[in-house]
């Protein structure tokens, strides 16, 4: 697989297919982060999720007839997931880091390094697995971007795709809305919390809720596509699949009551 599509939507007659009830065996990396949280509620609520594997350095806290924890702390060696990774039919990778939380060679051993390691155990011991990537707006698969988020995200990009999966999701998001109050990790997402209602009426493709994206990310992974390859999904094309799997979701209460509004 050495090719992407970039696609509208994955909602055409035929695109997704539905797995049997209570099937699927889902793989979450980067549970205890934002999206990652959202997409391990979804999946264990999910009707065709029958088990969910969350593998990460700390436990979640949380107890359910679905969850299988594994708790693993070096993730440049994921060999040792072996087992736990075995006869898995979806993974949902969200484990990353804010720029500017680390050094530049810090933020690429967890972008880049860790994203290769895990997907090169995953793909021998479930090698017909599905796998959705969390990537990010901008993401440069050239290696020519000065941005060094860009570039690595671009590079994890580019090692997944041709990693050979039967499937390979990789979700560039703009600004994630974070849905419920938390701490914000710096002063650029302070601001655009504060500007967030105005700046989703002016420029709509531009945002998307953190619930939303987890939901795509988990939907595409469990239902899959009609065809074999790499799918990039941009900011516009989660937010017309979200608005398409799941139209109830578009008016249910955000934060402090407010309603979600799409264009």
């Amino acid at each position: 697989m050495t090719e992407s599509n970039h696609v509208s939507s994955l909602t055409a007659s035929g695109a997704l297919h539905a797995p049997a009830v209570g099937q699927q065996r889902v793989v979450i990396v980067g549970a205890t982060g934002m999206v990652g949280g959202y997409a391990l509620r979804y999946a264990l609520d999910h009707p065709a999720v029958g088990t969910v594997t969350a593998v990460g350095r700390k436990r979640l806290g949380i107890s359910h007839p679905k969850l299988q924890e594994v708790l693993h702390q070096d993730f440049a060696d994921c060999s040792a997931l072996a087992e736990a990774l075995s006869d898995k039919d979806a993974a949902v990778f969200c484990l990353g880091v804010y720029t500017g939380a680390v050094s530049e060679a810090e933020l690429r051993r967890i972008t880049v390094d860790y994203t290769i390691e895990f997907a090169r155990v995953l793909r021998r011991s479930s090698p017909e697995a599905s796998f959705s990537f969390l990537s990010g707006k901008g993401a440069d698969s050239t290696g020519r971007s000065r941005i060094p988020f860009a570039r690595y995200k671009g590079e994890a990009e580019n090692a997944l795709l041709s990693a050979e999966f039967q499937h390979v999701y990789v979700f560039r998001p703009a600004y994630i809305y974070p849905v419920e109050p938390r701490k914000e990790p710096n002063v650029s997402y302070r601001l655009f919390r504060a500007i967030y209602p105005v700046f989703r009426l002016l420029f709509p493709n531009q945002v998307i809720r953190a619930d939303d994206l987890a939901r795509g990310m988990v939907d595409v992974a469990v239902w899959r596509t009609g065809e074999r390859g790499g799918l990039v999904l941009e900011n516009r094309d989660i937010r017309a699949m979200a608005e398409s799997l799941h139209p109830g979701a578009e008016d249910s209460p955000g934060e402090n009551g407010s309603q979600k509004t799409h264009r």
